[in-house]
């Protein structure tokens, strides 16, 4: 039994209704199955003008929108971003050309309290799966790399609990060693994605047939990035663990415009420990105090369970880093940057400061030798 099949059942017993799964997914409120089967095949055809009439079709009038609850409008965002990505993915800004789809986004956003666009959780975890999967090419590659994102969000969530009671430990607190051990175990869950994704998923595939599916969309005057993997929110684990006291332009920029695409209470997670202090400065001011040769045993368990979770999230970016240098190479690339913003420069920036945070929590814990007598 791996910690998704532990996980994953409790969400949808949860209050929270976008952590509610099994009934987003089960959800059709635009009536939608049938005509998004056919949407390969409008793709592989350049179809515009049945993609156009398709996105006309679904758009649903206003009033029926304000009378739905926040699992149908995730679903009913959840199908028109399909139709969004596919016309914009043949060139075709959707909402100049089904201008009545405008206020209807507009309002999917006010009621779900996100973008007015679909974001990687509707395209992945909120996705029926079976014959009512929506997919853009119908590719096994496809359904791969929605399953790659899937696995990760119970972990994610879970990740979320694990961290908020680390920001209010210290590293001599027994419960400090037990939170990074619980977070170690899920951020693991990103690793085996990444190495689904690299087993089931070409680079060549990804970077030619599916990355122009993800491109920004225009929203009242707004581009809104597509439903880029790059959303799923490794940075909730970043925050505590290292990255609030301890900024980086280009990472704190992304992370500016990244933490927009996310549920609300993770938005409301980054808000309330931006301001914070890490784990790791938390363990290395601990450390600096201590005079003595022999370090106590719980900070000496904290600095280990830290350096893990560092080493595993170090881990998780090598292996991003290979596979989006195969993707954007020159000679498959269509795109400088990745479909959530990001250049390959900045992953390895973000990889090599992960890499410095573990090394100093490693070095720290390096007691010198008694001055031999």
């Amino acid at each position: 039994m791996t910690l998704y099949d532990l996980v994953a059942p409790c969400l949808d017993t949860c209050a929270e209704p976008r952590y509610r799964i099994t009934e987003i997914r089960d959800a059709d409120p635009l009536g939608a199955d049938a005509l998004l089967a056919a949407l390969p095949a409008m793709n592989r055809d350049a179809d515009v003008p049945a993609l156009t009439v398709a996105l006309r079709t679904l758009v649903p009038e206003p009033d029926r929108v304000a009378g739905w609850c926040v699992i149908e409008a995730l679903a009913a965002m959840r199908d028109l971003g399909m139709l969004l990505g596919s016309l914009k993915r043949h060139g075709v800004e959707p909402v100049a050309a089904v201008p009545e789809v405008l206020p209807v986004l507009e309002e999917l956003a006010r009621r779900t309290d996100m973008v007015p666009r679909d974001t990687v959780h509707h395209y992945t975890t909120w996705n029926p799966l079976g014959p009512r999967q929506r997919m853009y090419t119908g590719h096994e590659m496809e359904a791969r790399l929605q399953e790659a994102v899937r696995m990760v969000f119970p972990s994610l969530v879970a990740a979320l609990d694990t961290c908020g009671r680390l920001a209010r430990l210290e590293p001599y607190d027994p419960g400090f060693a037990l939170a990074l051990d619980r977070t170690a175990q899920h951020v693991q869950t990103m690793v085996d994605s990444i190495d689904f994704t690299i087993d089931h998923v070409s680079p060549a595939y990804f970077a030619r047939t599916l990355r122009p599916y993800f491109e920004e969309v225009d929203v009242a005057g707004r581009g809104y990035l597509g439903p880029a993997a790059a959303q799923v929110p490794l940075w909730l684990v970043d925050l505590t663990v290292w990255q609030c006291d301890r900024p980086h332009p280009g990472y704190d920029a992304f992370l500016a415009e990244s933490v927009e695409y996310s549920l609300p209470s993770w938005r409301a997670f980054h808000a309330a420990h931006r301001g914070g202090v890490s784990a790791v400065s938390k363990l290395s001011a601990a450390l600096s105090w201590e005079t003595v040769h022999r370090l106590p045993p719980r900070l000496v368990a904290s600095a280990h369970a830290l350096a893990r979770v560092l080493r595993i999230l170090k881990t998780f970016r090598a292996r991003h880093i290979g596979i989006a240098r195969k993707a954007y190479s020159d000679d498959l690339r269509l795109y400088d940057e990745g479909s959530g913003g990001a250049p390959v420069a900045l992953l390895r920036s973000v990889l090599d400061l992960t890499r410095d945070n573990e090394t100093l929590v490693r070095q720290a814990t390096r007691r010198p030798r008694p001055a031999a007598a």
